[in-house]
């Protein structure tokens, strides 16, 4: 796709939330990478809007400033930044006042067409932004309406935000954002499962024992403690990235590459999930609250010791959980799901093992058989895994070991440059690909099976339990595999 044709019918990005922090460390460094490989469009502009009266030449600095600190640093050149900044412009806008968004309608000479408004602000404000835009005459069926998680606290607040974003934008003018998807490994998920043969005939119960995806974190709320508390761990992580990495590991092969045939099967995987309630929610999950510790070498207060914190809160900081699949492929089938501030190590990661060998022939030396399982590593490091059995070199009894056939991003393909996910999905708002965006059905069929858990845990008075900063959560956590035979992959 050349740059002419690169979003041909796009006219403008309008950023709300221009000062916010997502835009400083994400937005702004994604759009300049972009820019410097010739992936935005000619005469493309950038508005940025917000609430404080801030000078055009302060905030260009601003962006120079979010881009020269920001992981995409070394594609800081001065003279290229001079010809990125001719793009951006601001406005000082007020959502909620009458001929609040005059100073928008006039960088936009009145006209609506082609314009992508990205909402990098608080998801209350979705609702009354799109109603603003609507009655300010500045949307218009060419318009694209790209949103930030979370959509709602729970299924009702969901429908209801969706409700108000649709008064303005159809849902295929509706890109709502999970970053973690636009991450390369996660991309590479569906390349692994859909492009290889080898995998499909072995990708149900008949060969697949379990499942594990874990995202674990070794910072704790970092200054987000008061919307971090109104979530929790299940709200904050589980409902958006955990349950989307389940959709594509679980998600029947689409008929197509397209976004209504990849969205339709993620969200059949989200209707065949088994409720979790107050009868089996003791049985199937665990939570936990980070107290203090040591993050590497140095001392970390508890999530009640935070700033700004309430001493009394229950929200939990960890949540481990065993969720099954109520279909032909999975039926059997637990899908272990871990999440958590504070733990021990950094990690992304899904781990797919295989059922053990159905009998053992090497028995009568000693051996013992491990069974096979496909390692996928999401973060910090890119890479995929798969262990397989083999003989130690020796000149004595067989022994056997296991073995890893690694693919390593890095290695592959060393000489590309690793890229921001945020770059991979605005250059797919530019393409008009919604394939890698969550849909309205897909949001709202989450939540309601979340609610569940909540109102099993409210039910059955589940608080969270105290586990160390530093550790690997709460010591329940570590049992709850084992109470079916398996235990979580370290």
């Amino acid at each position: 796709m050349t740059q002419d044709e690169l979003g041909k019918d796009c006219q403008a990005l309008v950023l709300f939330g221009a000062t916010g922090d997502l835009t400083r460390r994400m937005l702004w460094p994604s759009l300049y990478a972009l820019d410097c490989d010739q992936m935005l469009p000619q005469g493309f502009r950038l508005i940025g809007v917000a609430r404080s009266e801030t000078p055009q030449d302060e905030f260009i600095e601003r962006v120079r400033e979010a881009i020269k600190t920001s992981a995409n640093a070394a594609l800081f050149d001065a003279a290229r930044f001079a010809e990125f900044a001719r793009r951006i412009s601001y406005a000082q806008v007020f959502v909620t006042e009458k001929e609040g968004l005059e100073p928008l309608a006039r960088l936009l000479d009145g006209k609506a067409r082609g314009i992508i408004y990205y909402l990098a602000t608080d998801p209350q404000q979705f609702g009354p932004i799109c109603r603003a835009l609507k009655a300010a005459g500045l949307t218009d069926p060419s318009c694209r309406m790209v949103v930030e998680k979370p959509i709602g606290s729970d299924e009702q607040s969901a429908h209801a935000t969706n409700e108000a974003i649709s008064e303005g934008f159809a849902e295929h003018q509706v890109f709502r954002i999970d970053h973690y998807l636009g991450k390369e490994a996660v991309q590479n998920l569906l390349a692994l499962r859909f492009a290889n043969a080898i995998f499909e005939p072995l990708w149900n119960s008949s060969a697949i024992e379990q499942v594990q995806i874990t995202v674990a974190e070794t910072v704790g709320v970092e200054g987000r403690w008061g919307y971090y508390d109104r979530a929790g761990a299940l709200r904050d992580m589980v409902q958006s990235h955990l349950l989307q990495l389940l959709c594509l590991v679980a998600m029947e092969p689409p008929a197509r590459f397209d976004p209504g045939a990849v969205r339709n099967e993620k969200v059949k995987v989200l209707w065949s999930l088994r409720s979790i309630d107050a009868s089996n929610v003791a049985h199937n999950t665990v939570t936990g609250q980070y107290t203090s510790g040591f993050s590497g070498d140095r001392g970390v207060p508890g999530y009640r010791e935070e700033e700004g914190s309430n001493p009394r809160s229950d929200t939990e900081t960890f949540v481990a959980l065993r969720a099954e699949i109520d279909n032909w492929r999975w039926a059997g089938v637990p899908f272990y799901l871990r999440t958590g501030k504070r733990l021990q190590k950094r990690v992304s990661e899904i781990v797919i093992q295989f059922k053990s060998a159905p009998f053992n022939i090497f028995s009568g030396l000693g051996a013992t058989l491990a069974p096979n399982a496909l390692l996928i590593k999401l973060q910090p490091e890119e890479m995929i895994r798969l262990t397989l059995m083999h003989k130690r070199p020796g000149m004595h009894h067989l022994e056997l070991g296991e073995v890893g056939l690694n693919l390593s991003l890095n290695d592959a393909f060393g000489d590309v440059r690793r890229r921001i996910a945020y770059e991979r999905m605005l250059l797919d708002v530019l393409r008009g690909n919604s394939a890698l965006f969550v849909r309205r059905d897909e949001v709202e069929a989450s939540w309601k099976w979340v609610d569940g858990i909540v109102a099993g845990w409210q039910a059955t008075n589940q608080k969270p339990r105290p586990y160390g900063a530093g550790s690997w959560g709460p010591s329940a956590a570590i049992g709850l595999p084992e109470r079916f035979g398996h235990s979580w992959h370290e």
